[in-house]
């Protein structure tokens, strides 16, 4: 098996497929907030969550949805010689806003050139009936993916992070979204504190039984001025080393639903603010692991799955 032909369903290439040519999704912050940090931000939040809701967009928030758009092109046309791409809402809850807001901001991110789709980041606490009839709209006039948070199937777990909401909401925004026939990728965590391998795994065979259409496999990695940050230099946990990442995420890639598109298979928190773990800024490194070690055990995606 060469490096081109992966034991998992790559995300990447279903896009080539699809538009002829590389698709990069552009990351967009359309000055929304999130139930859990409150209307101006300032709420405490998740505890892995950062004061700009997900990775770096300090600069990004003093721009407009279009600015954004068109700074993004130029550097990926650039960087990655990109011909298409897809308009990413990230940070923060991307459907926690009135509807006509929500279609006011996500099309202005369609009206720019080379835009083939979106991708809208949220909660599955903000997702009311509205708001789904809105995004079945856009799914059947582009290219859409609704991406879920839920980090875990273990209700102990969605406590300790303070994410404020149980599983069950999960499971029913899932439902909700699937019977609009919505495209759903799910986030999940690997390596929380507290959580066992078997309970991990179990995450995995949940996301087997819901079949979901994608999933976003992240590494714990804890990110400065977050209250995660602050339980980790206190001592509280430990995080996981490489090689038992990559043993996990092979175990985690075995039980998936052979047909579930793999849009992450692992975490890299931007560099200058990563507390830790730094092994983790090397990420071909991990997938190259994650890859030898499925080919060393003869294994692909899906191969242990329950739910076939």
């Amino acid at each position: 098996m060469t490096r081109q032909d992966k034991p998992y369903r790559v995300f990447s290439k279903h896009l080539k497929q699809l538009f002829g040519g590389r698709v990069h999704k552009i990351s967009v912050d359309a000055g929304f907030s999130c139930p859990n940090r409150g209307a101006d931000r300032t709420q405490p939040g998740c505890l892995f969550c950062t004061p700009t809701g997900s990775g770096s967009f300090g600069i990004a928030r003093l721009m407009s949805v279009v600015e954004q758009m068109e700074h993004g092109k130029r550097v990926m046309t650039r960087k990655y010689k990109a011909k298409y791409f897809i308009a990413y809402f990230q940070p923060f809850s991307n459907t926690y806003a009135p509807v006509e807001t929500l279609h006011a901001r996500y099309d202005e991110a369609l009206a720019v050139e080379g835009v083939v789709g979106l991708a809208v980041g949220t909660r599955p606490d903000c997702l009311p009936a509205d708001v789904v009839e809105l995004l079945g709209e856009y799914h059947n006039n582009t290219y859409l993916w609704l991406e879920l948070g839920v980090q875990s199937c273990h209700d102990k777990t969605l406590n300790y992070l303070n994410r404020g909401h149980d599983y069950g909401c999960f499971v029913a925004a899932y439902t909700a979204a699937k019977q609009r026939g919505l495209r759903v990728c799910v986030h999940i965590i690997l390596g929380l504190p507290g959580e066992s391998e078997a309970e991990m795994l179990a995450t995995a065979d949940e996301m087997a039984r819901l079949r979901v259409d994608g999933i976003k496999i992240h590494l714990l990695h804890v990110l400065q001025d977050t209250a995660l940050g602050e339980l980790y230099q206190a001592g509280e946990f430990e995080l996981l080393t490489r090689s038992a990442y990559v043993q996990l995420a092979v175990n985690f890639l075995e039980r998936l639903h052979p047909d579930t598109m793999i849009q992450r298979l692992t975490g890299d928190g931007p560099r200058d603010i990563l507390l830790a773990p730094r092994w983790s800024l090397k990420k071909w490194e991990v997938l190259n692991a994650i890859e030898d070690e499925m080919a060393l055990r003869g294994t692909v995606q899906g191969s242990r799955c329950r739910y076939l």
